[in-house]
């Protein structure tokens, strides 16, 4: 094998062919910017990394300290690459690595990225005469790209990837990258040397390094490489990885930043990942000092820029620099450095190819660039805009700096955003609740999650099997769901049912038996008794597609005018998607119970490398103290949905919500203590095996599995040790968590307590709660720190509350579904709130959603916290 040194350095220039017109596009960038009003004028951040802004750059990480971004995702990578690396290859085939390509956008000096490689290469076990793994450097100037590289391939770590990891260039903006990349430039075993024919044309590869003239040695090489080439699993695209590090992206706009997420070319539920870098809300003295450091590194590289302008016009020494000064300050309202030069006198730039005239007034200033902070709401936000899921995150040990793996998954659920503009048939523009009209696109999410449930998680042996024996088999939840939604869509549009009468006869709605006594159960239809007298999954399927269409169908009617939208039509679409997203989770707590043994684990998504996540969640802050003290408060429960008003053709602004929700009524809270944390795992654990056995009223959790005398925890990945789960919320009945309350000295709290204490301190979807899919189990609760009000999250479950269901005051029944809270005003069922890691974010953060089971009831995804009388 040839030395490393010996070995040529690939630059592929990837710009566009219309190369003029980029450069002519960074011009007219220049020009726009300083066309703008006095006041709003701005550069392009681009000019600031020509190549001798790239090496100021570098000396800004190296010589200022102050500049703590770089020195904090260090310590991450330093401490944290392995892991990194390992759980990167989660979601590939048998843990990889395999052949696949890691792509850094805006690579810089790759120090930092000389840890990720070398952890690569600890994960690769023996060397391949064409290494497994192609890195590639993106970046905008060559000569740079040359000069890193060929430093990376004489250092130690150049070594170590020798036959391992292969170090080539991409010579290029961000779109030029990209574009190649969704082109297949890098497919074919992603050796730069053996391009698509039909890219050849369009890209030139240069060698760069000691060996640079071509030998019989190089072409030996080429021919060693195809002929080492290990075939490709049919059918199995290699997996990519992106690098975005440094807090880079920071510098879009907000929006635009989500924006560019969303380009880049990672395949959903493939394996593909994002490595993120982001800087966190931090002190503004302590974003201030690192962008305007007291040597004045940060000031050279700002008013390099300036050079980098003139240049761009055709002199650079148009903008002269004893007139302009730097200015940098930290906006805190929008989370945000921003740097600028400020004219110190009154001046006028003329471009010289144009002799247009950009006059400046003394103390202007211009923007040039934006460094975008993130909270904790501001990341999720952006991950959830940009249709990204956190696989995994690494803090800093001062908790000033992340780095986020990411990728995309077969489906996610966006942040709900209130209030959001909608155009009418008319051209009116009202303001929509996120409550209201379900729109398209909520639809096309929830049918994306049940298919992907129903369809890729239960396999054929299992449809006619029940996890939980007082439910139905796997099966008849595929046929209610399009039962219910026909059923409710024909009455609505006074349309005959042309559907198979045995559908509505099988799946209408089922049984929901007593447990305490399951031969008593309220009305409903029968179901077979016999696998052979059920319709056949394809019919269901069948089925299911043509009643998806007459809700899409009805959705044009509404848009084109042709239907006019009244509160009734509203409310059924919202009954009717809120109602398939019910029965998701409870097909997902009924799967949990053969998860190891038949049920498929969520492929598609990366899956939790338990370990690691044990370590992450031990390391975790405790809180300050176990309880907060709240009360005395009135506060209000429910809001007003009344059904009588259903004619009114007022509905974007409306929020729907089900029978047990209306009216809006205050209730009085009195003082009381309250955990910060629901129970865990450990604690009942350890009470359990205490003297928890030896209570009437305490039952194994159903969440927990027993085996060879050992305890675990039950995932859809299978079992897990407790001690791994140790500080999850446990899930078990009412019963379970009531008595364990009361040996404890407390109680579980009243709706109206629970209600106060999410009011005040939970952070919700947006803020980085475990809803809607962001987790397939609970992890850890938090409690947030300083910056969002103390705000955190419970882990992930619904929580009892010793409420129990009943009619309240105003209640008055649906029409549209009467049996809905009615049938279960029994004394046996508990209300719960909040929602778990499985409920949308349309349930689970509407404040005056309730939910209820029964309260021996030990298999659905609730747990509880202590309260105290204060």
């Amino acid at each position: 094998m040839a030395s490393a040194d010996a070995a040529p350095i690939h630059i592929l220039d990837i710009h566009r062919h219309e190369a003029p017109l980029a450069d002519h596009s960074i011009r007219d960038q220049i020009v726009a910017g300083l066309s703008q009003p006095e006041g709003r004028k701005w550069l392009p951040t681009m000019l600031l990394y020509d190549e001798r802004g790239l090496r100021l750059y570098d000396e800004i990480t190296t010589n200022a300290p102050e500049y703590y971004l770089f020195s904090a995702e260090e310590e991450i990578l330093k401490n944290k690459a392995d892991q990194i690396v390992k759980v990167m290859h989660a979601g590939v085939a048998n843990g990889g690595p395999v052949e696949e390509s890691v792509v850094e956008l805006g690579a810089g000096a790759l120090r930092k990225t000389s840890l990720i490689l070398s952890a690569l290469t600890r994960q690769v076990r023996e060397s391949h005469a064409v290494p497994l793994i192609s890195y590639y450097a993106l970046d905008l100037e060559k000569r740079e790209l040359e000069r890193t590289l060929m430093d990376l391939k004489r250092s130690p770590v150049g070594h170590e990837m020798q036959g391992k990891v292969s170090a080539s260039g991409l010579c290029g903006t961000y779109d030029d990258g990209l574009k190649f990349i969704a082109e297949g430039g890098l497919e074919g075993r992603n050796r730069l040397s053996k391009l698509d024919p039909s890219l050849v044309e369009k890209y030139t590869v240069e060698r760069v390094g000691r060996d640079l003239s071509p030998s019989s040695d190089s072409s030996r090489g080429h021919s060693d490489a195809t002929e080492a080439t290990p075939p490709s699993t049919p059918g199995s695209p290699q997996p990519l990885h992106f690098l975005f590090l440094g807090s880079s992206l920071g510098n879009f706009n907000r929006g635009e930043d989500a924006a560019f997420l969303k380009s880049l070319p990672l395949r959903p539920g493939s394996g593909d990942t994002l490595l993120l870098g982001l800087d966190h809300d931090n002190d503004a003295g302590k974003i201030e000092l690192a962008y305007d450091d007291p040597k004045g590194i940060t000031r050279n590289f700002i008013m390099n820029g300036l050079v980098s302008a003139g240049r761009a016009l055709g002199d650079e020494h148009l903008f002269e620099e004893g007139k302009w000064e730097y200015v940098a300050k930290y906006n805190e309202e929008l989370r945000r450095h921003e740097a600028y030069y400020r004219s110190t006198c009154d001046q006028t730039i003329v471009d010289p190819d144009t002799n247009a005239s950009f006059p400046f007034v003394k103390d202007e200033l211009v923007r040039v660039e934006v460094s975008n902070k993130f909270s904790e709401r501001d990341a999720y936000t952006l991950f959830s805009d940009a249709g990204m899921r956190p696989v995994h995150r690494w803090t800093d040990s001062a908790s000033q700096y992340s780095l986020w793996l990411l990728e995309r998954p077969k489906f996610t659920f966006p942040v709900l955003k209130e209030p959001q503009s909608v155009a009418l048939p008319d051209g009116k523009v009202v303001s929509r609740s996120p409550y209201s009209l379900p729109t398209v696109e909520e639809w096309q999410d929830m049918w994306a999650a049940w298919d992907f449930i129903t369809r890729q998680m239960i396999p054929p042996s299992m449809l006619f099997q029940k996890p939980i024996d007082l439910r139905h088999i796997c099966l008849f939840y595929c046929g209610h769901i399009p039962t219910f939604l026909s059923i409710h869509l024909s009455r609505l549009l006074q349309e005959p049912d042309t559907e198979p009468v045995e559908f509505k006869y099988i799946f209408e709605r089922g049984i929901d038996p007593i447990v305490d006594d399951p031969t008593q159960c309220h009305p409903h239809s029968e179901v077979p008794q016999k696998d052979e007298d059920w319709p056949s999954l394809s019919s269901i399927l069948q089925f299911q597609s043509r009643v998806r269409e007459r809700v899409m169908k009805l959705y044009r009617d509404i848009e084109s005018g042709k239907l006019p939208l009244t509160r009734k039509i509203a409310r059924v679409l919202f009954m009717t998607l809120e109602h398939e997203a019910f029965h998701a989770e409870t097909l997902l707590y009924m799967l949990l119970q053969r998860a190891g043994t038949g049920t498929i684990p969520p492929i598609g998504f990366v899956p939790p490398v338990w370990d690691v996540l044990e370590e992450t969640w031990n390391s975790h802050p405790e809180p300050v103290s176990d309880t907060v003290t709240l009360g005395p408060e009135v506060i209000a429960l429910g809001h007003d949905d009344d059904e009588a008003d259903d004619d009114s053709t007022d509905v974007y602004g409306h929020a729907f919500g089900w029978d047990n929700e209306h009216p809006e009524r205050k209730v009085t809270v009195g003082k009381f203590k309250i955990e910060w944390r629901p129970i865990t795992n450990g604690q009942f654990y350890e009470f359990y095996m205490h003297d928890g056995k030896n209570l009437e009223n305490v039952k194994f959790p159903a969440s927990w599995v027993e085996m060879d005398g050992q305890v675990f925890v039950r995932t859809l990945y299978g079992p897990i040790p407790i001690k791994t789960a140790w500080k999850w919320p446990l899930i078990t009945s009412f019963d379970n968590l009531s008595t364990y309350a009361s040996v404890k000295g407390g109680r579980i709290p009243t709706e109206p307590e629970l209600r106060l204490f999410f009011d005040k301190f939970e952070c919700g979807y947006e803020g980085g709660a475990n809803v809607g899919f962001r987790n397939w189990q609970p992890v850890p609760a938090t409690s947030g720190g300083h910056k969002d009000g103390g705000k955190g999250h419970n882990g992930g479950v619904w929580e009892w509350t010793s409420t129990v269901l009943d009619k309240h005051d105003g209640f008055v029944p649906s029409k549209l579904y009467p049996g809905y809270s009615t049938d279960f005003f029994d004394n046996h069922h508990q209300v719960v709130i909040g929602g778990s890691y499985a409920t949308i974010p349309r349930l689970a953060e509407r404040r005056t959603l309730r939910n209820y089971y029964q309260h021996n009831y030990p298999y659905a995804w609730v747990g509880a916290r202590v309260a105290y009388d204060a």
